[in-house]
């Protein structure tokens, strides 16, 4: 399957070096030019953080979406990183895109697409023998990284991994 991500699920596998996961578990990993600027310049850092170095994930392409008018409207909502991934995604007829922001997973959803969050692709790579636990990666995500994760969805997680 080729998938289409936003910032957060890129920001947030590369921050605890798990990366790779996406290579393995998807055909192709596409991602627009708003998303790697976002990941260049990001608005803030956690500590011991640094802009993810996309020269390290090969494997990742970078795709401009044709749909700029699309983007404008979706704009009118959601960041540009969120609405050039949910147009790129549509175009690619993609039927998932990783992506974590509520909000703009509603949008997605509205878009026809299957939103999968970071703690989604953790479950899968733990499901295809790519990882031996997830729980001190989700751990790390949100004790060092400051990441949001629902303590229900957590809990739902970790019991679906079996930890």
């Amino acid at each position: 399957m080729i998938i289409v991500s936003d910032t957060s699920p890129i920001r947030a596998l590369a921050y605890i070096e798990k990366i790779v996961v996406l290579e393995k578990l998807f055909v192709a990993v596409v991602i627009p030019p708003a998303v790697v600027n976002e990941l260049s310049h990001p608005a803030r850092l956690a500590a011991g953080e640094s802009p993810t170095d996309l020269s390290l994930s090969p494997f990742i392409e970078v795709r401009m979406p044709v749909d700029q008018a699309s983007v404008s409207e979706l704009e009118k909502e959601i960041d540009r990183g969120e609405s050039e991934a949910i147009v790129l995604a549509k175009e690619l007829n993609c039927t998932a895109i990783l992506m974590d922001e509520a909000f703009g997973r509603n949008i997605a959803i509205r878009h026809g697409l299957v939103p999968i969050g970071t703690a989604g692709i953790l479950l899968r790579a733990k499901h295809a023998g790519l990882l031996a636990e997830i729980r001190p990666l989700l751990d790390r995500l949100i004790g060092e990284l400051g990441f949001f994760i629902a303590d229900s969805l957590r809990r739902h997680i970790l019991d679906l991994a079996n930890e």
